[in-house]
């Protein structure tokens, strides 16, 4: 499929997953008390720019996450660099082109970069915000969610 298509659709899962772990039935009402937020601080708010800059933030994310999770894309820019014979990223693709390029391998390489990357980074956020542990398994559980489908997007569609 075509790469600006995958990242895209994994953009678009940021809101997707988002729309279902933030909902009140799920974590929304426990995150919202942990980040001591109340419905009347959502009154008023451009939800419209919200979702919009979430989704140009999930591209940012999703251009990045394809060289984490799909083993090709590594190849090709470390062949790039490699001057003296270019049939070596050649012999690579034809060996291991479509090799791991599952919607399953994407989801773990997606695990492992939202427990090791994003989840850190919204602890260490969470602490200096003053903000309980609760909080940032709620959170932080949101984004290795959310890696985990964006990578199982990007490594079979792109």
């Amino acid at each position: 499929m075509n790469t600006f298509l995958a990242i895209f659709g994994a953009a678009a899962a940021t809101l997707a997953v988002g729309f279902v772990w933030y909902h009140p039935k799920v974590f929304g009402t426990a995150w919202m008390r942990e980040a001591k937020l109340t419905e009347e601080d959502f009154k008023g708010a451009n939800m419209v720019l919200t979702f919009g800059v979430t989704f140009v933030y999930g591209i940012l994310i999703a251009f990045v996450l394809q060289w984490l999770v799909i083993h090709q894309t590594g190849a090709e820019a470390a062949a790039n660099n490699i001057p003296a014979d270019p049939s070596i990223l050649e012999n690579y693709m034809n060996v291991y082109g479509s090799t791991y390029r599952t919607f399953k391998h994407g989801m773990l390489h997606g695990f492992i970069a939202g427990l090791f990357l994003a989840l850190p980074m919204v602890g260490i956020s969470a602490l200096f915000e003053r903000r309980s542990f609760k909080y940032t398994l709620i959170s932080g559980g949101y984004w290795v969610v959310t890696f985990m489908i964006m990578g199982g997007i990007l490594c079979a569609w792109a």
